[in-house]
């Protein structure tokens, strides 16, 4: 089935161009690196036949952000070095800023086609190749088998839509992607998705969510006023739409004008998905009436009725100055979810839409400890944010049982490390880059 793939990836991929090149020319910082997506890797240092050199490959900020705690664990190990890729810009940036020191380099991860993909390949020379959550590329896992390299999907899960996919293409995907080493599923209900889809049991085992296995540092008081004044966002109490898409913002405009009419004196912080529809949101703000402000403009002059973060890499922060959350992409027309991992870890109330398809487990645990409300529409966001700003001791029951439900979910980081270094324990005593003669990459 490779050879398909290869014949229709070029000819999907030409017809696909206009639209992603677009799109990167939107979100910007893809221009200086572009050649690494067609397999030209940056240099790197000699390969030392007694270090084992594992590509690890993180699609984009959350995944590059859950990745920390592995790559903390195997900080200052004279035997393993990390070569980090990820897909998009944030990612990238996000990379160079916080993983220099725990890598022998960072770069793009290369286009999944035959030549692309090879020529990355004969540079980089793994001994172990890790993709997280989601990732499941075939050339990429069809390069590892060629040289007999394990790979590990690490925090490994199955959205609806990729599972539906799967299974009517089961046979194919069988095919290509049978190579994956190991599944380290993040739930019971995830491995039971793989083997149900052929992969043999003996390669999937649940190690749990590392992204619920974290420890996030908190914002000191002084902080809190001086990032609230930065925002225009003063002492009033805040409703934070967190990773909102297109549609959301302008639910929660409403839902904001509803609650100050009800005598609720409150404040709204947006965090767009994508920084760069800043100018599509201001557009919406301006025809609401309501004062605001862009964080990518500087400090706020001023109070404001809305506060915009259109930057990168802050909701950690920024949720921490949130008294209730509302997560984005989970109202129609979306019904994936956005993660809710970070607000309940820092104890936060949350609301989130009917669409939570990318975390069903999550957000199932989250409601049935009492952490979170679902809502049905778009309409119900007004009244359940109202009742929960009414009854503070409601919020704050609803906080208790968010960081209860992080504390029960630890241990998924020491387990995923476990797992990888019993896979590098695996390897042979030495590895080279040789195929068999007359074999082609």
């Amino acid at each position: 089935m490779l050879w398909l793939y290869r014949v229709l990836f070029l000819p999907a991929l030409i017809f696909a161009a206009p639209y992603y090149l677009l799109r990167m020319r939107r979100r910007g910082g893809y221009r200086r690196h572009f050649k690494q997506r067609l397999g030209a890797v940056q240099s790197l240092p000699t390969k030392n036949p007694q270090v084992r050199r594992i590509w690890l490959q993180a699609v984009s900020v959350g995944e590059m952000l859950a990745i920390g705690p592995l790559l903390e664990a195997f900080k200052g190990d004279p035997e393993v070095e990390f070569y980090l890729t990820t897909t998009t810009s944030t990612g990238f940036k996000l990379a160079r800023e916080r993983y220099q020191e725990h890598t022998t380099g960072i770069g793009y991860f290369p286009i999944d086609w035959w030549w692309f993909s090879a020529r990355a390949w004969r540079v980089i020379q793994p001994d172990l190749v890790i993709l997280t959550e989601g990732e499941r590329w075939p050339e990429h896992v069809h390069q590892a088998v060629r040289r007999g390299v394990p790979v590990v999907s690490v925090n490994s899960r199955l959205s609806d839509r990729s599972y539906r996919r799967m299974k009517r293409w089961k046979w194919a995907m069988k095919s290509m992607l049978g190579g994956i080493t190991r599944i380290l599923a993040c739930s019971e209900h995830d491995a039971e998705r793989f083997r149900e889809l052929g992969f043999e049991r003996s390669k999937v085992q649940v190690t749990g969510n590392i992204k619920l296995d974290l420890t996030l540092p908190l914002i000191s008081e002084t902080e809190r006023k001086t990032l609230r004044a930065q925002l225009g966002l003063g002492e009033e109490p805040i409703l934070l739409g967190s990773s909102t898409w297109p549609g959301e913002e302008a639910v929660m405009v409403q839902t904001l004008r509803r609650l100050r009419e009800e005598g609720i004196n409150c404040r709204l912080l947006l965090v767009p998905r994508h920084a760069e529809r800043r100018k599509e949101i201001e557009g919406l703000l301006r025809d609401s009436g309501m004062s605001f402000h862009l964080r990518t403009r500087g400090n706020a002059p001023g109070l404001v009725d809305v506060a915009v973060a259109d930057t990168t890499g802050e909701l950690r922060r920024l949720t921490q100055l949130a008294e209730l959350v509302f997560v984005g992409k989970s109202l129609p027309p979306h019904d994936e979810g956005q993660t809710p991992v970070e607000a309940a870890a820092l104890g936060k109330p949350l609301i989130f839409g009917p669409g939570m398809s990318n975390f069903r487990v999550i957000a199932q645990d989250l409601l049935h400890g009492g952490a979170a409300q679902q809502i049905g529409s778009a309409r119900e966001l007004a009244d359940a944010a109202l009742l929960l700003f009414k009854e503070p001791a409601k919020r704050a029951a609803m906080a208790k049982a968010a960081q209860t439900w992080h504390r029960a979910n630890a241990g998924a980081v020491a387990r995923t490390v476990d797992r990888l270094r019993k896979e590098l324990a695996r390897l042979p005593a030495t590895k080279t880059e040789m195929l068999p003669p007359g074999a082609r990459r």
